[in-house]
C-alpha cells in the first residue's frame, strides 16, 4: 500500500513539473510551430535532456505526419514520455492555457489589451524567431546531417519544400526522405538507449485510434438526429482538428466557413481575434478558445471556450496516443532505422526551408533587422542566455526601436 502510495505521489510530482516546464514555454513562445520546436528543442532537449536529439526529430517526424497542430502533439508527445498519460495533460494545459486564456479575456471585452501591443513589440518578437529557428536547424543538423547523403536529402528536402509550400508538399517530402534512407543507407538496429519511456500499452493504442476514427465518423451523425448547439460545436471544431495537415495558419478557413456562415461568430470579430492570436505565445489552435468565447449563440464565454478548445484539440490526443505505442516498434526495426535517417535529414531540410519562409522573409526586411537576428542568434549559442529572457529582451528593444524612430 505504501509502495503504490509512493508511486501515485511520485507521478503526480512529475505530471507537475511536467506541467510548470510547459507554462513556461506556453508564456514565452513566440513565433509559430516552426519556432516552438525550436523552443522545445533547447529547454527539453539540449538543457533538461528529456530526449536525445535523434528521438525528438523522430517525434516531430510523426507529427508532421499527422493531422493537426505539430508543435503541440510533439508538446503531448513529450509530456507523455517524461510522465506518461498525466504528463501529456501536463504538457498540453501548460502550452495552452496561457494564450487561451489571454484570447478569452480579449473576447470578453477586454480590447484595450490588443490596442496597446506595438508593431515595433511584435516585430522584434519575429526577429527573436528567426533566432530560435537557425539555432535549431544547426544543431539537429549538426547531429542529424553527418554525411554527404544526408545533407544532400536535406538540400533536396528544403528545396522541394520551397517550391511546395503546402501540407502535402510536405507530407511528400517526409515520404520522399523515407523511401531515400532505405535506399541509400545500411539497415543497421537503433543504438542502445534509444528507446522513448512510453508507459501506453498497444491495446491503449488501439482504444486511442478506434475512438479517433469513431468520433470523426460518428460525430456528424449525432449533430444530425440530436441537433443542438453544442453538438454543432463539437462536431465542427473537432472535424477542424482532425482533418488539417500544416498546422493552425491552415485550419483557419474551416473555422471561418463553420463559425461566420452559421452566424455563430461576427466576420468582424473572427478577423479581430485572429490579428490578436498571432501575438499571443503557444498554439495557435488556442484561437478556436476565442471563437468559443465570442459565440452569439449558447454556449458562449468560458464555457464556449471550453467546449471548443477541447473539442479542437482531442484528435491530437488520440492520434498521438494511439500512433506512438506502435512508432516504437517501427522504430526498433533495423529498415525503419533506415527510413527514419532519410526522414531526419527531410525534416532538418523542412525547417531550413521554414527559416527562409516564412520566418526570414516575415521578420528581416532590411539590415538592421538582420544585426537584430543575429544579436539574440548568439545571445543564444554562444551567451547562454535563457530563451524567454532573450524574447522579452528582442520584444522590448522593437518597441523601444519604433518609439524613438516614431518620435524622431
Amino acid at each position: 500500500m505504501s509502495e503504490r502510495s509512493n508511486s501515485a505521489v511520485t507521478s503526480c510530482d512529475s505530471a507537475w513539473s511536467v506541467f510548470l516546464v510547459f507554462l513556461r514555454l506556453g508564456l514565452t513562445s513566440f513565433g509559430g510551430p516552426i519556432a516552438h520546436l525550436g523552443y522545445f528543442r533547447e529547454a527539453l532537449v539540449t538543457r533538461r535532456q528529456w530526449l536525445s536529439e535523434r528521438s525528438y526529430a523522430e517525434l516531430v517526424a510523426l507529427c508532421q505526419l499527422l493531422p493537426g497542430p505539430a508543435s503541440s502533439q510533439v508538446g503531448i508527445g513529450l509530456g507523455l514520455s517524461r510522465a506518461g498519460l498525466a504528463g501529456a495533460v501536463a504538457a498540453w494545459a501548460g502550452f495552452t492555457l496561457p494564450s487561451a486564456i489571454i484570447l478569452v479575456l480579449f473576447a470578453q471585452g477586454i480590447w484595450a489589451w490588443g490596442g496597446a501591443v506595438s508593431g515595433g513589440l511584435l516585430h522584434g518578437l519575429k526577429i527573436v524567431a528567426v533566432a530560435v529557428v537557425a539555432q535549431a536547424v544547426w544543431g539537429m543538423a549538426r547531429s542529424l546531417c553527418t554525411d554527404g547523403p544526408r545533407v544532400t536529402i536535406a538540400l533536396f528536402a528544403a528545396c522541394a519544400a520551397l517550391v511546395w509550400p503546402n501540407a502535402m508538399g510536405q507530407i511528400g517530402v517526409i515520404l520522399c526522405s523515407a523511401v531515400a534512407g532505405l535506399l541509400l543507407f545500411k539497415s543497421t538496429p537503433p543504438p542502445a538507449g534509444e528507446k522513448l519511456p512510453f508507459s501506453v500499452s498497444r491495446k491503449t493504442g488501439l482504444i486511442a485510434l478506434t475512438l479517433f476514427f469513431g468520433l470523426l465518423l460518428g460525430l456528424p451523425l449525432m449533430a444530425h438526429f440530436w441537433p443542438s448547439q453544442a453538438m454543432a460545436m463539437v462536431n465542427a471544431f473537432y472535424s477542424a482538428g482532425s482533418l488539417v495537415f500544416g498546422g493552425g495558419h491552415v485550419v483557419l478557413p474551416l473555422l471561418q466557413s463553420a463559425t461566420v456562415p452559421n452566424g455563430w461568430v461576427a466576420n468582424d470579430t473572427f478577423l479581430a481575434g485572429y490579428g490578436l492570436a498571432q501575438a499571443v505565445p503557444g498554439p495557435l489552435f488556442t484561437f478556436a478558445a476565442f471563437l468559443g468565447a465570442s459565440m452569439s449563440v449558447q454556449p458562449s464565454g468560458w464555457v464556449g471556450a471550453t467546449v471548443c478548445i477541447l473539442a479542437i484539440f482531442t484528435p491530437s490526443f488520440l492520434l498521438v496516443i494511439g500512433v506512438l505505442p506502435f512508432w516504437q516498434k517501427l522504430r526498433r526495426s533495423a529498415r525503419s532505422q533506415a527510413a527514419l535517417g532519410g526522414v531526419n535529414a527531410g525534416v532538418v531540410g523542412l525547417l531550413l526551408a521554414a527559416l527562409y519562409h516564412p520566418v526570414w522573409t516575415s521578420a528581416i526586411a532590411k539590415p538592421s533587422d538582420f544585426a537584430f537576428a543575429l544579436t539574440a542568434l548568439v545571445a543564444l549559442m554562444f551567451w547562454k542566455m535563457p530563451p524567454w529572457l532573450v524574447v522579452l529582451g528582442c520584444g522590448l528593444f522593437g518597441w523601444l526601436l519604433t518609439a524613438t524612430q516614431t518620435s524622431g
